[in-house]
This record gives C-alpha cells, structure tokens and sequence, in this order.
C-alpha cells in the first residue's frame, strides 16, 4: 500500500575507509531528504557527491553508520530483505547477458525476482510496448544498441512491479533520442501506475521533469525542493550574449569564464548563456562591458541548470582560467591561434562492414589543422565505428583515410605516434599509481628520459595531479580518472586528440572545465575530434558530422546544422533540437521510401 512519502532520510552519514589509500572518505554527511509516492525525484550533484551511495542505502545494499533511513515505512538498516522485496534498483553498470536474448535476459530476471508465471506474460507484453522492444525479443542483448540496452536493462528492472524504483544515472551513454524515449517510458510509469521513482542523473533537462530536486556535494544537501524553486534563486542573474561573426561562441564563452563575476556560462543556440553574480548585477555589473567587448547582453530566464551552478559555484570555486593558461602552455609547441585550412584528416567514400552489415556506409569529410570537429549521431548510428577507424584501432573495409599526412590503410602504426586517445571508460592501470601510468604510456609513445620527466610535469601541472602522483589510479574519484586519461592522451604532445564521450556522466561543473582546457588546446593548434551525447557541446565544435544507420545525415558548423533541421529568425533552435529534428526527419523518409519499394 503506497503511503505519501516513499522514502525518508534523516541525518544520514556513511563513511568508507579505503585502506590502500590510508584514508577515510566521507560520502554522506548529515543528508536530509523525502521523496514523495507516485512521484520522480531527481538526485543532482557533481562527481563523488554520494549519489550512489544514497541510492544504495535506499535499495538495503549498505547500512547508514549514522541517521535513519526509511524506505516505505520499513527501516533500511534492520529489514532491508523486506525493502529489496517490494523495490527496484537499476545501478549504472546493470548486468545484461549479452549472449542471452532479449526474452531470455527477461525471464532471467523474472526467475530471479521470483515472478509467476502466470502474472509474466501480460507484464511482458506491457514492457515491450513501452521499450519498443517487441519486434527484438529474439535478438542478443549484445548485439543492442546502447540505447535499446539501457531500455533492456529498465525492463528487467521492473519484470516484477515494484512500489519504488531506484535509477542510478539510467541515461549515461545515451543520445538524445534514446533518453527522451526512457524518460516517457519513467513518465508513463508514474503516471500509470503510480510508481515512486528515485533517480540520479547528470542532465539537468531530466531533472526539471521531476517533482523534486535535491543537489549534492561532498555528500551534503547543498540544495533541495521543486525544480522552479531552484530555478528561481537565478532570477534577473542571468543573459544572453551573441558573439561577433568572426568569433566562435566558444571563445567568448572562454573570456566570460575566466572573469570572477561569472557564475556559469555556456554555448547555446549561436548565443553565450551566461550568468552573473548577485552582488555584481546588483551594483550595475560595471565590467560586463570590457568582458563582451562590442557585443550587448540581453537578460533571459533562468533554467534550472542556472540554479544549479549557482548553488555549486558558492561551495566550488574552480580558477579555469589558470587551468586554460597551463594548457596553452603546456599542450604542444605549436603557437596560439593556430587553426588553419590545412586538412589534417581526409576521409572519401569511407566504409565498414561485419559481414552483411554495413556500419559506415561512405561516408566523407574532412578535418583541419586545429579544428575542434564533432561526430554525432543516435546509438548504433556508425559513429563510434568511425571514430575507431579515425584512431586506427580499426581497419577500413574500403574507402581513403588519411590521418597526419599518413594513408591509414598502409601505415596505421606511424599515424598513431602523431595522435591521442582518450576513451569513454577508463582505459589505464587500476593497480598502477598515477606517476606509474604516465611512465608506462609514456615509454608505448617513445618517451624517456629528461623528454618524459618533463612531459609527465607538464601534463601533472596541467591537469592538477601533482598530488596524486603516488595514489593508486583504480582508486582515484571518477573526474580524476578523467584527468589522468586526458594527462595520459596528451603526454606526447599529439597533433590530433581523440576523445570518446569524454564527459559521459559528468555535471554541468565538469563539463565547463574540461571544455575550458580543450579550447585552450585547440587554440594552441591541437585538432580535437570528439564524439558526445551532450549536444550543448556540439556548440563548442567549429564543425560536426551527424551520422545515422552509416550515412552522413548532415554536415557544417552548429550554425549550418540548425538551419539544416529548419532553423529561422523567427524559430530558432538549440542544438538537441537540431539533432532530434534531423535524425527524425531522416527516419520518417526512410520508412516513405521503403513503403513505396514495397
């Protein structure tokens, strides 16, 4: 029986001692929070912020060392079989049988929770109606796209009907498609069945879908109530500001972060969304001008991600231009300001196949000498398939691919000493210390010596790790491990830098600093190919290329983009809606044109 509040946290502190390390981490301090019946509830907050370390005291899975936990009137701490019973709980690595089909993943998990049989049939039928599964019951759950597995994972999470169901970052790795799609599915749920949900997540779109927001940082509330309420703590802080023709909006972006009174700023739509300090704003904010130069700012409603960096910024104060400035001068030799019209990748008639599938089907483009280039596209679009062939990591069934002058074809080996690679997960030695990393990596790219010593200082200096030299990198917060793989990419000065998803799961606060850095490096002349399912950042991309079942859907600036998806002055766009605008448009044109074939 649903009482009003689903789960009640009162007090709640958890510690962990990490022995290897010799420390004690605080991942919950004195946290506070309700979360109401047939209702969603966000959890926001930056990287380690104890995220899921709260969804896993709600779910019975550790004991609270201090304060109550409450989880439909049962206390977690002396009954959590009889909590696990009646709840779901999806944890961001949810483990689906790849060699297992769709059906046989579902009636696993059905056994496993204990479903009759008699009661899996018209539940089956439900979830497959509501994840678009149905015509896949029969395929391998590893031969899924990301999104469709994620929306696999959703449904095994509720093969029983739970009374309260517990998400930890359910659209990480998600395009935008695929996320809009799961949280109609959430929202059809507690509509529907009048589900509690509890979810943790990094886009700040999702969480003003939610009833209630609490904000996280170093395991305390920093903030909590409806997404408005937060909202509104940035009225009349924040602007928006057009750049000149002849600046990319990821440079002006760069000069509003770098000053003091800037709360948060960010690429949006062609425009520079940007929020001040209260105080400043109060006073008439004297230095916006010499900040915007000739342009004019214009004031805007707040969002909820306004509110958001505003809470965040007030415990977190992050120096990015200091972080920018190591970067320009540590990244490679090359002077400043050195995007050029020299191609530096060259990709014609480019195509993949795995037997009678075609992943990239001729695809074309072209990349120059300090550009920062986005490819984009849904799960399984060919994207990532592309960008594997770019790096050299996978050979090309036919086509022409050169990279750094090199025919990748013939001499993959000599490309890859003029590149950096950073992947979506983390890729480096868990056992290995952060120093022992870099000596490693740094050896593979033909370093040693004085030349490596001084590298590994650089690149420590660059990415703050100068402190972390000796810890253990398995053991690290998971916005370090991004550094290090970024320290460890960029220790041979590479020409070009790959990066795969590179902010998959970060906060809004993260994503800032890290696009801070890459727009350092790209002005010092490094060429930045990056693949991302934050379509904001595709605003930082001087081009993108959008991909969809292997072909090129479209291709140009962010502004050529939006126009493309039907863009005017009186309907403008952002970026996300650009994308959805042209993968659907294309889709819908497929389905025409294979009706009409039949």
């Amino acid at each position: 029986m649903n009482t009003p509040v689903a789960l009640v946290a009162q007090g709640v502190g958890k510690r962990f001692v990490i022995k290897k390390a010799g420390r004690t981490v605080v991942a919950l301090d004195d946290v506070s929070i309700e979360v109401k019946s047939a209702a969603l509830t966000a959890l926001v907050g930056p990287d380690g912020a104890g995220k899921t370390t709260l969804l896993r005291l709600a779910a019975g899975l550790m004991v609270a060392d201090t304060g109550t936990m409450t989880v439909l009137g049962i206390d977690a701490a002396t009954d959590p079989q009889a909590i696990q019973n009646r709840i779901s709980y999806m944890p961001q690595r949810f483990g689906l049988y790849d060699d297992l089909s769709v059906q046989e993943n579902l009636d696993l998990y059905a056994d496993l929770h204990g479903v009759p049989q008699d009661v899996r049939g018209k539940r089956y039928q439900r979830l497959m109606e509501m994840t678009d599964l149905g015509r896949f019951t029969s395929r391998p759950a590893g031969k899924l796209s990301g999104g469709m597995k994620q929306k696999l994972g959703l449904a095994c999470t509720l093969v029983r009907s739970p009374e309260l169901l517990l998400l930890d970052e359910p659209t990480v790795g998600v395009d935008p498609l695929s996320r809009r799609e799961l949280w109609e599915i959430l929202e059809q749920l507690v509509g529907e069945e009048n589900l509690s949900v509890l979810v943790s997540t990094s886009y700040m779109d999702e969480a003003a879908r939610c009833a209630h927001v609490a904000i996280l940082h170093d395991g305390k509330v920093l903030a909590q109530g409806t997404p408005e309420s937060i909202r509104d703590t940035a009225e009349d802080l924040c602007f928006a500001v057009t750049p000149p023709a002849d600046e990319a909006p990821r440079h002006l972006q760069a000069r509003l972060l770098d000053d003091d009174d800037t709360v948060d700023a960010v690429p949006r739509g062609g425009k520079v969304h940007f929020v001040r300090t209260r105080a400043t704003v109060e006073q008439g904010d004297p230095d916006l001008a010499r900040v915007l130069g000739a342009s004019r700012a214009e004031p805007m409603p707040p969002t909820l991600e306004d509110g958001f960096m505003l809470a965040l910024r007030s415990k977190v104060q992050r120096d990015l231009s200091s972080a920018a400035a190591v970067a320009t001068s540590t990244s490679t030799s090359k002077p400043a300001s050195a995007k050029t019209d020299q191609s530096v990748i060259e990709v014609k008639d480019l195509v993949r196949t795995f037997g009678d599938f075609t992943a990239v089907d001729r695809t074309s483009f072209s990349v120059s000498r300090g550009e920062i280039f986005g490819l984009l596209g849904p799960n399984g679009a060919g994207k990532t398939t592309t960008f594997r062939m770019l790096c050299g990591l996978l050979p090309a069934s036919s086509g022409t691919l050169r990279v750094a002058g090199h025919d990748l074809r013939k001499a993959r080996a000599h490309a890859r000493q003029q590149i950096g690679y950073v992947s979506q997960k983390f890729a480096l030695y868990g056992n290995l210390t952060v120093d022992e990393n870099l000596t490693f990596f740094g050896g593979a790219y033909g370093l040693s010596g004085t030349r490596l010593r001084e590298r590994m200082a650089a690149v420590k200096s660059q990415f703050e790790l100068d402190d972390a030299g000796h810890a253990q990198a398995g053991l690290l917060p998971g916005g370090f491990k991004q550094r290090l793989a970024m320290a460890t990419g960029l220790l041979h000065a590479p020409d070009i830098l790959f990066l795969d998803e590179p902010t998959s799961g970060a906060d809004p606060l993260a994503r800032r600093e890290f696009w801070r850095r890459i727009t350092a490096l790209a002005e010092a002349g490094t060429t930045v190919v990056i693949t991302t399912h934050f379509m904001e950042e595709a605003e930082y991309c001087d081009r993108v290329v959008i991909q969809d079942a292997g072909k090129v859907l479209a291709l140009g600036t962010p502004a050529e983009i939006r126009r493309q998806a039907g863009e005017t002055d009186a309907r403008t766009f952002d970026m996300e809606q650009a994308f959805i605008g042209i993968v659907e448009q294309n889709r819908k044109a497929s389905r025409g044109g294979a009706r009409e074939a039949a």
